[in-house]
């Protein structure tokens, strides 16, 4: 059973940073298609950025530019760093995972799409203040 555990949430003023991390068990960064997402207070979850096992990255446009994803298959961790926050960024951020196949192949875009992700985190809070 694939585990995956975030960190690295907490407050920050509009214009800050903060770097996520996903430490995940076994192999499974280095054999899986990774992403964010985050769910604010009574809104649906949604994603913020992808990265294919083979590097190749997508981010939803309000990420672009300011989010990067990356991972270190070394350390089995996924990261999101976050610049130039801002109060809309507030949410809980989700790590998830999806082995090589049908979601995860050689011709296959990072996706954003939460239904091709099977293995998910608890989440880590994100609170961004004006």
């Amino acid at each position: 059973q694939v585990r995956l555990v975030e960190s690295g949430g907490g407050s920050v003023q509009a214009g800050g940073s903060l770097r996520l991390s996903c430490a995940a068990s076994d192999d499974t960064v280095r054999r899986s298609c990774m992403a964010w997402f985050r769910q604010a207070p009574e809104k649906e979850r949604e994603g913020v950025a992808a990265i294919h096992l083979s590097g190749t990255t997508s981010y939803a446009d309000s990420a672009k530019g300011r989010f990067t994803i990356s991972k270190d298959n070394a350390k089995n961790t996924l990261y999101l760093q976050m610049d130039s926050l801002k109060p809309d960024d507030t949410a809980m951020y989700y790590c998830a995972a999806v082995k090589w196949g049908r979601y995860c192949g050689t011709y296959v875009s990072p996706s954003l799409e939460i239904m091709k992700y099977t293995y998910w985190g608890q989440g880590t809070q994100v609170t961004v203040s004006s």
